[in-house]
């Protein structure tokens, strides 16, 4: 689950790390309130969108006047935005961040992360931060730097001014660095987070560390563990189908090619894809619809796959290992029934019963296909489509 930058700064300050003061508004009168009581100014008028490069893309306005911030705020709320990093969507922009301008000496960049290579917990900084962080990785890669925290251990002051002098910071930038960095570690363990990043982790004038800005991703298996964050989730964000699939507990993805996909197992569900490519098309979704297939998960995968104008035919891939196969196939059945389909659909189903399932799907009376194995099934579903 991602998080709007207000809601990260919140948390950031929480585990005693250095932010700007400011508040959100949903309107342009709201906007001018939070300025008034910051002070006299300046101001930054900052969109909330669960995407970066917002400065580029016209989210982020340095404000002197009054007038100012209420002309930012009222340009960007009711408005929609797209980034280069908002995968092809235009967001809609409900929030502002108003929050005092500071005078911004230099531009660091910290972000910790799981690491799948070392098994570990890393931070990883940067003396170059800013906008551009990914070009300063491709290009100079030397300016990074990588802790990977032994779990035993965990991160120790040292390591903190380790990095600090790597990053060519004084001795008291180093301290300051040693709190947000262990204040960091621990609201990544506590929230059982898998990314948190700070950039720009500016020093302002005065010589002080501050996080200007934070973007912050959480584990979503462990959402029950954490009911507050679970409250933060802000749907208007994210993918339509793929927050009704969260709320119908399925792990949907949306991809942009033309044959859905509805798997149970995210191993399978990726094997499924590929060889859909390998047949020569393209997969217009990852679904696993998880070891009990029923009908009514089937029927909800069904509305998810049909909520993309661009699906000519779904490709279902189903070991009834929990359930049998002649119970998956009566809820395909039913499930086509409900939801009304035209398009083709091949299934594949392995397992108990399979045999019994795939005569109950071949004498249907539906226009549902059934396939042998999984290359058969791919197979038929690409020529469904070519011949549509």
């Amino acid at each position: 689950m991602n998080f709007h930058e207000y809601q990260a700064k919140e948390l950031f300050a929480e585990y005693g790390l250095p932010v700007p003061p400011g508040k959100v508004a949903s309107s342009a009168d709201a906007a001018v309130t939070v300025a008034q009581s910051l002070g006299k100014g300046p101001w930054m008028v900052k969109a909330q969108i669960h995407a970066g490069g917002r400065g580029k893309a016209g989210g982020v306005k340095f404000c002197k006047t009054i007038d100012d911030v209420r002309a930012a705020a009222a340009g960007m709320l009711g408005t929609r935005m797209e980034t280069y990093q908002s995968a092809g969507r235009a967001l809609p922009v409900d929030l502002v961040l108003v929050t005092d301008a500071t005078d911004i000496v230099s531009e660091l960049y910290m972000s910790v992360l799981v690491d799948r290579g070392s098994k570990t917990i890393s931070f990883i900084a940067s003396a170059a931060g800013g906008v551009d962080i990914e070009q300063v990785a491709r290009d100079t890669p030397e300016k990074i730097h990588t802790l990977e925290v032994d779990f035993v251990e965990g991160v120790q002051p040292y390591h903190a001014r380790r990095l600090a002098f790597a990053m060519g910071l004084e001795a008291k930038q180093a301290g300051q660095l040693t709190k947000i960095m262990l204040g960091l570690y621990r609201l990544f363990n506590d929230k059982d987070l898998a990314l948190v990043e700070l950039n720009p982790l500016a020093v302002v004038a005065g010589g002080n560390l501050m996080a200007l800005d934070g973007k912050i991703n959480s584990d979503d298996n462990a959402e029950f563990r954490h009911p507050g964050l679970a409250a933060m989730r802000d749907e208007s964000q994210e993918d339509p189908a793929e927050a009704a699939a969260v709320r119908n507990n399925l792990n949907y993805v949306t991809m942009d090619g033309n044959i859905g996909c509805m798997v149970n197992g995210a191993g399978l569900a990726m094997a499924t894809m590929d060889v859909i490519k390998l047949a020569g098309a393209e997969p217009a979704n990852f679904l696993d619809v998880g070891g009990g297939a029923t009908k009514e998960r089937v029927t909800e995968a069904f509305k998810l796959i049909l909520s993309s104008d661009k699906v000519e035919a779904i490709l279902v891939n189903i070991f009834g290992g929990i359930v049998r196969c002649d119970l998956i196939a009566e809820g395909i059945i039913a499930a086509v029934k409900e939801v009304g389909l035209t398009i083709p659909v091949i299934a594949r189903l392995e397992g108990t019963n399979v045999e019994k399932g795939r005569e109950l799907l071949a004498n249907s009376g539906l226009k549902i296909t059934p396939a042998v194995d999984l290359n058969d099934a791919a197979q038929k579903a690409v020529a469904a489509v070519k011949s549509a």
